[in-house]
């Protein structure tokens, strides 16, 4: 998701290959011994199988809304919270998501966790509209995503936290035009299919949260 964010905002376009990750067809494996999603094979066969090394491709190549330039602070202090997130948050949200697939796993303690890692995010939002500035940057389209799975894990315990800049911060990321473009739905991909172009260009980016 997030990696799509970043290609759409960077105008770049693609050749889209859904990937049903219990059916993985041999082109993933072949790109990518990880075998895992997203996966990004540029013109020049370069293969990038990490989602924010895609969106820092992306952006690189072109920035409109300078999202690797934050109005407050700088790239190596987004770079940094993403980080945290990838690790830290991340390793407590997939263990309060998917407890089942942990050995002696309490899915509620690694809630409270993942709670505590956001209230940073609460207290910046309650300064600014975005996590570095008031304008959208790398950082929230980064976390966002998962924050919105930990959001959506439970509701409405999420919704009755004392964190109103975080759930207006991801209301209105989750409302924006650039949201529903990126959840475009697409069939699997199989070898023959018909080439899927992404963006879709007979949409348009009416407004992105700036």
């Amino acid at each position: 998701m997030r990696a799509r964010s970043a290609i759409v905002v960077s105008g770049q376009v693609c050749e889209l290959r859904e990937v049903v990750l219990r059916n993985k067809p041999q082109a993933l494996l072949d790109a990518s011994p990880k075998a895992s999603v997203p996966v990004l094979v540029n013109v020049a066969g370069r293969v990038i199988d990490q989602s924010l090394d895609i969106m820092l491709w992306a952006l690189e190549r072109n920035d409109p809304l300078a999202w690797l330039r934050p109005a407050q602070g700088d790239l190596t202090g987004m770079l940094k919270l993403i980080g945290e997130c990838d690790d830290e948050f991340k390793f407590h949200l997939d263990r309060y998501k998917y407890p089942q697939r942990y050995e002696n796993v309490d899915g509620q303690e690694h809630r409270a966790e993942a709670g505590r890692w956001l209230e940073q995010l609460e207290s910046r939002l309650a300064t600014h509209r975005f996590l570095f500035g008031d304008r959208m940057g790398l950082a929230d389209a980064a976390i966002a995503p998962f924050v919105r799975q930990f959001a959506h894990t439970d509701l409405e315990w999420f919704a009755r936290q004392s964190w109103p800049h975080l759930q207006a911060w991801l209301l209105q990321w989750s409302e924006s035009s650039l949201f529903d473009r990126i959840m475009d739905k697409y069939p699997p991909w199989e070898p023959g299919a018909s080439i899927v172009v992404f963006p879709d260009p007979s949409s348009r980016l009416a407004e992105i949260a700036q």
